[in-house]
């Protein structure tokens, strides 16, 4: 089966955030994880199906919605998740939020490594727990960002109750290989740590790398690991609110629920019927969209390396749609600002935990031509310094 992934599909004037937020401007938006393609074909089928049926009350997964869901984690990654397991959540961000109010308490710690998605960071936050940083240390000989071990030690205190991990990793787009997580699980089952794992990049890996589900390093860590996943942005429907949080351990199962009893919104109907289509029928679709996201990556090195003076990626492009570029040597005081002015609005560094005008992440999840635009602004943006 073909696929189109070249045609430009006019998304401004619709309730999309990624192109409300540049209303009335000429800019293309590259910021949010939100990419600009159609939804696979069996998941706009699946819904117009559902939709025609004509009544969406209250809904609570299907057996084949369940099955379509385990039946993908085996093929994929060997991992017998048991329907039990499975907590059905509006988002992932939900699953962050509520993981720090079921296993930490007011004034505890959460710790998370840096650059890492805002929410990471703020999750703990909003309910008045405390995150704990711990800065990346970014390997220039190897191109790799590395866990400084040392630090992530130091940064352990009595009131340290969970780690939030991110793998694949964004914004650096890192795929964690076994040795780090094994070194990661012993870590936090030797500092009777939660781990929270959210895997929900863990289908867009670009190299011929292996995910790791965190969860099947062994007993001893499945049994505090809470991993997170969702069709979302693999498959294009973060509007349809649906996510699953994988808790071996009934009692963490039962505190994850409780926690979540009363404030967290249910799944809607069209939710479960675009993830069952999701992972049940669009596994074509999927590889065909690996294919184009690495064309689109592979255009975005050679172009910056051969036009974009001062901005450099720093690290391979392992996973995901995101490229992480230094920016600093361009000694912009407001490198947003800059390259808006010029067209192309990307999303600041200082919201993963950088230092302002260091960073800039860029969504290269869109149609070629699309992306050669972008570029093209940006290299004129740097002229224009």
């Amino acid at each position: 089966m073909t696929f189109d992934f070249d045609t430009v599909i006019e998304r401004r004037g619709t309730d999309s955030q990624k192109w409300q937020k540049y209303a009335g401007r000429d800019i293309l938006p590259l910021w949010v994880a939100d990419m600009d393609f159609k939804s696979p074909p069996a998941v706009v089928a699946a819904l117009q199906e559902r939709v025609a049926h004509g009544v969406f009350g209250y809904a609570r997964p299907v057996k084949s919605t369940v099955d379509a869901f385990v039946d993908a984690m085996q093929r994929r990654y060997g991992w017998r998740v048991d329907p039990a397991w499975l907590v059905w959540l509006p988002g992932l961000v939900v699953g962050l939020n509520v993981t720090a109010q079921a296993f930490a308490q007011a004034g505890d710690e959460v710790l998370t490594l840096t650059p890492i998605y805002p929410p990471f960071m703020s999750a703990p936050k909003n309910s008045g727990r405390v995150s704990v940083t711990v800065p990346m240390r970014l390997d220039a000989a190897a191109r790799r960002w590395e866990i400084d071990w040392d630090a992530l030690e130091r940064a352990v205190t009595p009131r340290t109750k969970l780690f939030f991990l991110c793998n694949p990793h964004n914004p650096v787009a890192r795929v964690w290989r076994r040795d780090e997580l094994e070194r990661l699980a012993e870590f936090c089952v030797r500092h009777q740590l939660v781990l929270c794992s959210d895997e929900i990049h863990c289908d867009l890996i670009l190299d011929p790398l292996p995910h790791l589900p965190t969860a099947l390093l062994g007993d001893a860590v499945a049994r505090r690991t809470i991993t997170l996943m969702a069709p979302s942005k693999t498959y294009n429907v973060p509007g349809l609110g649906t996510s699953i949080a994988i808790i071996p351990d009934p009692e963490l199962r039962a505190r994850f629920v409780r926690a979540s009893a009363g404030i967290v919104a249910e799944v809607t109907s069209l939710g479960f019927v675009a993830c069952e289509a999701a992972y049940r029928d669009s596994e074509p679709w999927r590889q065909a969209l690996l294919q184009t996201l690495r064309g689109n990556r592979d255009h975005l090195l050679d172009f910056t390396a051969r036009e974009l003076p001062g901005i450099q990626v720093e690290a391979p492009i392992e996973a995901t749609y995101l490229a992480w570029l230094n920016v600093s040597a361009l000694r912009l005081g407001d490198p947003i600002a800059h390259f808006e002015k010029h067209g192309v609005g990307l999303s600041d560094g200082a919201f993963f935990g950088m230092p302002r005008g260091s960073h800039v992440r860029l969504n290269f999840g869109c149609p070629r031509a699309t992306l050669v635009e972008a570029l093209t602004r940006m290299k004129r943006a740097l002229a224009a310094r």
